[in-house]
């Protein structure tokens, strides 16, 4: 089973906000996940993003692959973070 951390849509329509979720690659976009990283919300200004640095951190050393876009996400927190 490969893993991804990938976005999740919860959002309306023309109003989008995402989970950040651990899923089975072969799952559907909003199908089943394993485990809730945290939440994403791109309307706000700056984007909004929460994310669980320990399970992240978990999941990426067990082997799951980010999303490209996760992958920016990540980057992007990890640098407001530090500052």
């Amino acid at each position: 089973m490969a893993l991804v951390i990938r976005l999740k849509r919860i959002g309306t329509n023309k109003r989008p906000c995402f989970r950040i979720v651990v899923a089975d690659s072969r799952s559907p976009r909003d199908g089943r996940f394993v485990e809730e990283l945290g939440t994403y919300d791109p309307r706000k200004n700056p984007p909004f993003v929460v994310i669980k640095k320990d399970r992240a951190d978990h999941w990426l050393q067990v082997g799951a692959k980010p999303s490209p876009t996760v992958q920016s996400l990540l980057k992007k927190w990890r640098k407001e973070r530090v500052a």
